[in-house]
């Protein structure tokens, strides 16, 4: 194990930490016990106690109990934007003794289909705008229950801040087996048995998707979650008194850990944003005197155009932290020109439940991944082996710790391709091509897993051509990555219609079927007709191929 990377240090931070051998809700039974009325979440100037925050969590652990049949090691789905039932939901489900299920509240149609079935999941707590793309699926498979939550039922204050319809929106009516009202669920105030599960025990379950086509659930327990918001906090110096802006998506780990977890741990206050918008970004840094903010580069990028900005007093902001893609230079010098902030860059997986790198806070490098976190070893090896490499060799990233996931769910032969034993020690193949340099810092150079990334937002290609291939006019599709300005890559679909759809079907039809059925993400912006596509000897088709012939375009 290599511990130059320990020359940069963050100053007084021990290199191995000892974790809390506790389940991740004690972190809010504890910031509950010792800091009762202090915000927990602030929602368009709605704040919600710590207290009050346990108090709905405790009851919703009990109606999933009770009225909805949840055990432990259930798995109950989580389907919905940023907003306080994703936070109230989260801590209920882990104190029920299920698994959280984070869904991508952007997943629509076969994606949904594909969680519920491939989850086992017997419960879902859904925001009612996305419970028409979960109904069809309630009532199959062991899915039987789903509590509907509407956002304005946490819009609790007077406020001058532009809330979006969506949010404003009144309760609908529910009627239909297996389907709850999450106000009905507060009324019931049922309470939980007794908490049972251990730091070993499972906790979450995010999904990420994979070269081989539908996304696999990541197996965690809640000692492997515990250990990597733990050591954000300790790293980054997050404590009590911080003011977090929450716009990362809490289904994804980075802000699930960031902007939740970790704030949660520390007894900080999270100001919730459902949707990106950079203005009210603005306006709620200036308002709540936002101290730490995590954010990709877009939200960075958008920021900064504002042609208000100036309009609002953001000096309050002390860290900006990020990662998903790497930082472009001229955006990091914008951003500490206007602020005199360097954007701290760090590097995890779904694998990892958030970072396995970070940057040191005071030796900051940009478009670096940094250097391996507390109790953490990586290394560069050998494309396809375990040999490890020398300074500045490209090799597969490998990564060594305790928030390593147990596996992919149900995928016993993905596992095995995912983790390999070297001196005994069980590393996680990243996919990821690197290098590190004589400091002991880690770079990207490139992927090893065939893999697009959309404004942080990862794209599989195989997980998109499976989808599209239910559209009855298509005979085959590829999809590829293709530069953009804006999004850093974005998606193309090169598609071959059956013979009686050609000259019936054009490129806006494809391109609104994906839209109806797939996350927005994902949907190909650019789809190009072909009568054939490159085909090797065996058969499969040849995506580097087209791959190189639109890199050849672009010179």
């Amino acid at each position: 194990m290599s511990t130059r990377h320990y020359a940069h240090w963050p100053r007084g931070l021990p290199h191995d930490i000892t974790i809390p051998a506790t389940s991740l809700y004690v972190n809010l039974a504890i910031s509950a016990a010792r800091y009762p009325t202090k915000p927990a979440v602030v929602f368009y100037d709605t704040a919600i106690s710590y207290r009050d925050l346990q108090r709905d969590a405790d009851a919703l652990a009990g109606y999933l109990q009770q009225a909805c049949g949840v055990r432990k090691g259930d798995r109950v789905l989580l389907y919905s934007q940023n907003c306080p039932q994703w936070v109230i939901a989260y801590y209920a489900i882990l104190r029920s003794d299920a698994v959280v299920v984070p869904v991508n509240a952007m997943s629509k149609g076969m994606e949904v289909e594909h969680f519920v079935k491939d989850s086992g999941a017997v419960a879902a707590i859904v925001a009612q705008e996305l419970l028409p793309y979960l109904r069809p699926w309630l009532g199959q498979h062991a899915f039987r229950h789903a509590v509907v939550a509407t956002y304005s039922d946490y819009l609790r204050a007077a406020t001058d801040l532009p809330v979006p319809e969506f949010v404003r929106a009144a309760p609908a009516a529910l009627d239909g087996h297996g389907l709850h009202a999450w106000r009905d669920m507060i009324a019931a105030d049922e309470v939980p048995g007794e908490h049972t599960a251990g730091p070993d025990d499972w906790s979450v379950f995010p999904y990420t998707s994979g070269t081989t086509g539908y996304p696999k659930g990541c197996v965690h327990t809640h000692r492997s979650v515990m250990h990597t918001l733990v050591t954000g906090c300790i790293w980054s110096g997050v404590h009590p008194e911080m003011i977090a802006l929450a716009t990362l998506p809490f289904f994804h780990v980075t802000g699930m850990q960031s902007s939740m977890n970790s704030p949660i741990y520390a007894g900080a206050t999270s100001v919730i944003l459902p949707r990106w918008d950079r203005t009210m970004a603005a306006q709620l840094i200036e308002r709540y005197k936002v101290s730490t903010w995590t954010a990709i580069s877009t939200m960075i990028v958008d920021l900064l155009a504002n042609p208000d900005l100036e309009k609002y007093d953001l000096t309050s902001l002390m860290r900006i932290t990020g990662g998903g893609a790497a930082m472009p230079e001229a955006v990091a010098k914008a951003l500490f020109d206007r602020f005199g902030l360097t954007y701290i860059e760090g590097y995890g997986l779904s694998e990892t439940i958030a970072p396995s790198h970070i940057n040191p806070p005071l030796r900051a490098k940009r478009q670096c991944l940094g250097i391996p976190i507390c109790n953490t070893e990586s290394r560069v090896v050998a494309i396809g082996g375990t040999r490890e490499l020398d300074t500045g060799e490209v090799g597969e990233i490998l990564i060594h710790g305790p928030q390593v996931f147990q596996g992919y769910w149900n995928q016993p032969e993905a596992t095995s391709a995912a983790l390999v034993d070297i001196d005994g020690k069980r590393f996680l193949r990243s996919g990821d091509l690197g290098d590190v340099d004589p400091d002991g810092y880690f770079f990207i150079v490139d992927r090893v897993k065939r893999m697009i990334n959309a404004s942080g937002f990862k794209v599989w290609p195989a997980e998109v051509e499976n989808m599209m291939y239910a559209h009855p006019d298509i005979q085959e599709a590829c999809v590829i990555g293709v530069n953009d300005a804006y999004r850093g890559e974005t998606v193309k679909a090169f598609v071959v219609l059956k013979a009686a759809s050609k000259g019936n079907v054009q490129e806006a039809d494809i391109i609104g079927w994906c839209k109806a059925n797939m996350a927005a993400y994902k949907v190909p912006q650019i789809v190009e007709f072909r009568d054939s596509l490159p085909k090797s000897g065996a058969g499969k088709l040849m995506w580097r191929q087209l791959q190189d012939e639109e890199r050849n375009k672009a010179r």
